[in-house]
This record gives structure tokens, C-alpha cells and sequence, in this order.
């Protein structure tokens, strides 16, 4: 690396300013500020790119074994899946009163379950029950029922005194 110090930095300068002039040194300067400064974000760039390239193949790493691992456990839920059916066919086999178990389905149950009561809705089930009592609403001038703007008028309008 280059350890620039003071002292460097300094005989630099006035080299660079023996070199080029005072007139245009600020310029000369300005412009390599800004080349340093694209090189720095450039190089930045560089490395981020470097660092999410390494932390997709890090992550497909783990999603691959991840999906080796729910492999395994979709095979073990089925090997205990045919095992527990295998044992309770052979335990129920005599449990529905018949000798012969041939005839019918092993996995159809002997009782089925009532459906469900019907079970009639209120009367007013349409209606839209307000929260806000009726005598509120009255005393304190809530409107009940929506008006058009002519109809608005027609009704606050001032009466005509022969009327």
C-alpha cells in the first residue's frame, strides 16, 4: 500500500503546483478528486457485487439442503402413513360384527354423523340495527333519509307571505 504522510502529501503539492501553475492547479485538483472519488465508488461496486454473488451461492446452498431435509421428512411421514394403516386395518378388521370382511370397504365408517339442524335466521335479519338510539338521533337533527340538493332547497326555502 502507499503511506502517504504529511510530509509526501506536501512535496506532492508543491511539485504539482511548480509543475502545473497556480492558475490551474484548483481545477487540475477538482478533476482528480472527482476520478478518485468514481475509482472509490467503482471499486465499491465491485465488491458489493462480488459479496451478493457469494451470498446467492451461500443461499442456494441452504435452500437445496432445506429441500433435501423436507425431502426426508415427506418419506418418513409416509413409511409411518402405510404402517399405521397397515396396523389399524388389521386391528379393526373384526370390529364391524360381520365374519366376512370382504364384502365391504374397511375405511368407510359404520356410523355417520346427523347433518348439520337447519337453523332459521331472524325475522329482520336485513335490517341494519344502529348502534345510536332513535330519540338521539331525533333531538339532536341526525339525518335519517338522504335528500337531493333540490329537494334541500325546495324545503328551506323562504315562504312567500300571500302563501
Amino acid at each position: 500500500m502507499l503511506d502517504l504522510g504529511i510530509s509526501k502529501m506536501a512535496l506532492i503539492g508543491a511539485v504539482a503546483l511548480i509543475v502545473i501553475g497556480p492558475e490551474k492547479l484548483p481545477r487540475v485538483a477538482r478533476t482528480v478528486g472527482t476520478l478518485l472519488g468514481k475509482a472509490q465508488r467503482y471499486v465499491a461496486d465491485v465488491k458489493a457485487e462480488v459479496n451478493r454473488a457469494m451470498d446467492l451461492d451461500e443461499l442456494k446452498k441452504m435452500k437445496e439442503s432445506v429441500e433435501e431435509a423436507g425431502r426426508e421428512v415427506e418419506k418418513g411421514i409416509y413409511s409411518t402413513k402405510a404402517d399405521f394403516e397397515k396396523d389399524w386395518s388389521s386391528v379393526t378388521a373384526g370390529l364391524d360384527g360381520s365374519a366376512d370382511t370382504s364384502s365391504g370397504d374397511a375405511t368407510t365408517p359404520a356410523w355417520e354423523p346427523p347433518p348439520p339442524e337447519y337453523r332459521r335466521p331472524n325475522k329482520n335479519w336485513r335490517l341494519k340495527r344502529g348502534a345510536t338510539p332513535q330519540w338521539y338521533k331525533v333531538r339532536h337533527g341526525v339525518r335519517r333519509q338522504v335528500q337531493s340538493g333540490a329537494a334541500r332547497v325546495a324545503r328551506f326555502r323562504p315562504r312567500k307571505p300571500g302563501a
